[in-house]
C-alpha cells in the first residue's frame, strides 16, 4: 500500500530508520575525527502528518532530491508538494538552509489523501538511512550547553532500562524524561502531538501541521519553537526561563495515531519527533495554589517584562511554578519560575493575557535594576539572534517582537508601571463586542497614515506586491486576518485629534454590523472617493471574528478557567484533558485589528517611526485614567495550554 501524505483528519507515523539508536548524541562529532569533512549540512524533514527524517545535505542537493530522499526512506509519494524553511519555498536553491535545520513537507488540500498510511520505511540505500543518535539539539547556541548534560543523563538511562512517563493530563502529547536514579529531569513535547496536530494523544486531533492551531495567529507544530525563543530571549536568566531547546528525539513512547478516526496504535515502535526539550525544574506548587501577594516584586516584574517583550498571550498562574526558597514549609521567601511559552509571538496581534496585571506589584515602579535592563534591550539584535538560531522563524513573529520591545522600551522610559502597559496591550469587552487594545489603536493610526503617505506619493499607482505572511486555513470565512482595506476601515472610523493622534475611543464591533445596512448607498454617493463601507463587503461576518478566547473564561482572571472538561494540574506543568474534539469546534477565532506582516520593509521602517511618535499622547491618556479611575477588571483569555 502506497503512503500518502493526508488530509488534515488524518494522521500518519513518525518513524525512520536508525542503523544503532542508542549509540551515542552527537554522531555529529564523529563524522568529525578522522578525515577532513566535507561541507555538508544536516537537516530534519518533517511531513505535515508528523514523519521525521534526518539527512545530510551537499552542495549539489535541492528540494527534489530531498523530496526524492523522503519517499524512498519513508514510502510516500511526494508530488504536489511544497518544502518549506519558515516563510520561504524552497525550489533548487538550498543554501538558505542551515545546519540542524528542521524543514515541513506539506502537500496542498486537493492531494491529501484520506487512505490509511503505510507506516513501513522501506529506504535500502544507506545514503536515504537516518542515523541520528536517540536524542540531537538542533542549534549550536552556547545557551543549550547545560542541556548537554540533561541529554546525556536521559541516554544512559534509557540504556538502563529507564522509560520517560507520559503526562495524562493536558491537552497536548508531554512525557517526563528521567535520568538514571528515576528523577524527572526533562519534560518533552512532540511538535505532532500539540492539540489538534496529527498525533495528539488527546483526541485533540483534525489539522496537519503548519495549519492555524488552538490560537489562529499560531500554527500546528510551532509552540516547539517558541518555546525555545522565551529561552533565549531571557538574557541573563532574567525571569527564570528553564533551559529550552528543539530536539529531534526517538523513542518508542511517542503516540503514534492509525487513520482519520484518531486513533491510538497498539504497537509501539521507535518514533522519531522533532520537539521542545526544557529542563524539568522541582518546585512545590503553581502560582494558583499559593496566595500571590507575598511573591516578590521584582520576580513578577521581570516576568512581566519577558511577557510584554514576547507578547505572551497564556501567561495564567498555573504556569508560574513557586518554589520555597527557605525549605521548612512555611510560607516565607520564593523564588518564580515561568514555563509554558508556546503561545508567544502570535503571528498578527491578539489579545495577550497576564495573570498578573491586577497583582499589587504589578503596580509598583520599575526599579533602577530592570530599567536599565529594559533599556539596554536591542530588538534588532534579538532579530538576528533568533534567525541565526531558530531560522524557521516566521518574520510576522519577529516583527511581533520588534514592536512590542519597542512599545516596552517606551512606556517604561515614559514612566509607565508595569499594570498600565500590560492594559494597554489588553482589550476589553463592551456589550459582548471585543474591542481593539490601546496599542491596536495606535497601529491603526500608524498604518493610516502610511496610507496617507502612498495616495500622496506618485508611486501609489506602482502596485507593488505585498509581502504575505497569512497563515493558511481551510476555512476562509473565518479568516482571522483582515486584508489592508479592512485595516484601514478600521483606522478612518478613529475619532481624529488636532494633534493626529487617535483617540482611545474605541469603534465598537457592533458600529460595523449596522455599516451593512448603509452598504449600497454609501457605494453611490462615494463612487469617486474613498468609502469605508466599500471596504465592508471582504468582510463576511463580523459576528463570526468577533469572538475570542475569552469564551473559555466565565469568571474572574484568577479563576480556574477552562471550557474543557477535567482540569487539572500535573507536576504544575500542563493541565486539563478531555475526550476525542474536533479542531473545528474548539475555540472561535478572535478577531485581527491590525496587521503587521504585510508591510515591505519601506512602509515597516515608516511605520515603526510613526508609532513610536503616536506613544507619548497615548501614554499621557493612560496616565490619566489611571490616575482618575480604578482600573476594570476584565475578562481573560488563557486556555491554559
Amino acid at each position: 500500500m502506497s503512503c500518502k501524505l493526508d488530509s488534515p483528519v488524518q494522521t500518519q507515523m513518525a518513524v525512520a530508520v536508525f542503523n544503532s539508536p542508542l549509540r551515542g548524541e552527537y554522531p555529529r562529532d564523529n563524522m568529525m575525527e578522522g578525515k577532513q569533512p566535507t561541507r555538508r549540512r544536516r537537516v530534519f524533514v518533517q511531513t505535515e502528518t508528523g514523519c521525521v527524517l534526518g539527512m545530510e545535505l551537499d552542495r549539489s542537493d535541492n528540494a527534489h532530491t530531498v523530496k526524492r530522499r523522503l519517499q524512498v526512506a519513508l514510502n510516500f509519494p511526494t508530488e504536489q508538494s511544497s518544502l518549506t524553511f519558515g516563510d520561504m519555498e524552497l525550489k533548487n536553491d538550498l543554501s538558505s538552509v542551515r545546519n540542524d535545520s528542521p524543514l515541513l513537507l506539506t502537500r496542498s488540500s486537493f492531494h491529501r489523501s484520506s487512505s490509511t498510511p503505510c507506516l513501513s520505511p522501506t529506504g535500502k540505500d544507506l545514503q536515504q538511512r537516518d542515523r541520528s543518535g536517540p536524542i540531537e539539539i538542533l542549534g549550536h547556541s552556547d545557551s543549550f550547553n547545560v542541556l548537554k548534560v540533561v541529554v546525556k543523563d536521559i541516554i544512559k538511562a534509557i540504556k538502563m532500562g529507564v522509560d520517560p512517563l507520559p503526562v495524562h493530563s493536558g491537552l497536548g502529547g508531554a512525557y517526563y524524561f528521567r535520568n538514571p536514579r528515576g528523577e524527572s529531569v526533562a519534560i518533552v513535547k512532540p511538535t505532532d502531538e500539540e492539540p489538534f496536530a496529527p498525533n495528539n494523544p488527546k483526541g485533540f486531533v483534525g489539522k496537519a501541521l503548519g495549519q492555524p492551531g488552538l490560537k489562529r495567529s499560531v500554527r500546528v507544530g510551532e509552540t516547539g519553537f517558541r518555546e525555545v525563543v522565551a529561552y533565549l530571549l531571557d538574557y541573563d536568566h532574567f525571569a527564570n526561563v528553564p533551559p529550552t531547546a528543539l530536539v529531534k528525539i526517538t523513542h518508542s513512547v511517542f503516540n503514534v495515531n492509525d487513520g482519520m478516526n484518531g486513533n491510538k496504535l497498539l504497537k509501539k515502535n521507535l518514533v522519531s519527533k522533532i520537539a521542545s526539550f526544557q529542563q524539568f525544574i522541582s518546585h512545590d506548587f503553581d502560582a494558583s495554589d499559593h496566595g500571590t501577594s507575598s511573591f516578590p516584586v521584582s520576580a513578577v516584574h521581570r516576568i512581566g517584562i519577558l511577557d510584554i517583550r514576547i507578547f505572551n498571550t497564556d501567561r495564567h498562574a498555573g504556569n508560574l511554578l513557586v518554589r520555597k526558597l527557605d525549605g521548612i514549609g512555611r510560607f516565607g521567601q520564593v523564588e518564580l519560575i515561568p514555563i509554558d511559552h508556546g503561545l508567544c509571538l502570535p503571528e498578527t496581534l491578539e489579545d495577550p493575557y497576564f495573570e498578573w496585571i491586577h497583582w499589587p506589584q504589578a503596580s509598583k515602579p520599575f526599579s533602577e535594576d530592570e530599567l536599565e535592563y529594559i533599556e539596554k534591550l536591542d530588538p534588532i539584535k534579538d532579530c538576528e539572534m533568533l534567525r541565526t538560531e531558530l531560522p524557521m522563524i516566521r518574520e510576522a513573529c519577529l516583527r511581533v517582537l520588534v514592536l512590542c520591545t519597542i512599545f516596552l522600551k517606551e512606556a517604561a522610559a515614559f514612566g509607565l508601571c508595569l499594570a498600565e502597559i500590560g492594559e494597554m496591550m489588553s482589550r476589553e469587552f463592551r456589550a459582548g463586542e471585543e474591542e481593539p487594545s490601546e496599542v491596536e489603536v495606535v497601529c491603526l493610526e500608524a498604518r493610516r497614515l502610511i496610507v496617507e503617505r502612498e495616495l500622496s506619493s506618485p508611486k501609489s499607482d506602482a502596485g507593488d506586491a505585498e509581502f504575505q505572511f497569512d497563515i493558511d486555513s481551510e476555512e476562509p470565512e473565518t479568516d482571522f486576518t483582515p486584508n489592508k482595506a479592512n485595516d484601514d476601515f478600521m483606522t478612518r472610523t478613529s475619532i481624529q485629534f488636532g494633534n493626529g493622534f487617535v483617540s482611545n475611543h474605541r469603534f465598537p464591533l457592533s458600529k460595523l454590523e449596522e455599516c451593512f445596512e448603509e452598504d449600497d448607498e454609501s457605494e453611490e454617493v462615494e463612487q469617486d472617493g474613498y468609502s469605508p463601507f466599500i471596504a465592508l463587503e471582504r468582510i463576511t461576518s463580523v459576528s463570526k471574528i468577533s469572538m475570542s478566547l475569552k469564551d473559555t473564561c466565565l469568571g474572574d482572571k484568577s479563576q480556574k478557567y477552562s471550557k474543557f472538561s477535567g482540569t487539572k494540574q500535573e507536576n504544575g506543568y500542563i493541565t486539563s484533558s478531555s475526550g476525542h474534539r474536533s479542531a473545528n469546534e474548539q475555540l472561535p477565532a478572535s478577531v485581527s485589528f491590525v496587521k503587521l506582516a504585510d508591510m515591505d520593509e519601506e512602509e515597516w521602517t515608516f511605520f515603526l517611526e510613526k508609532f513610536q511618535e503616536l506613544l507619548h499622547p497615548a501614554f499621557s491618556k493612560r496616565r490619566s485614567v489611571t490616575m482618575g479611575q480604578k482600573q476594570i477588571q476584565r475578562l481573560g483569555t488563557s486556555c491554559q495550554f
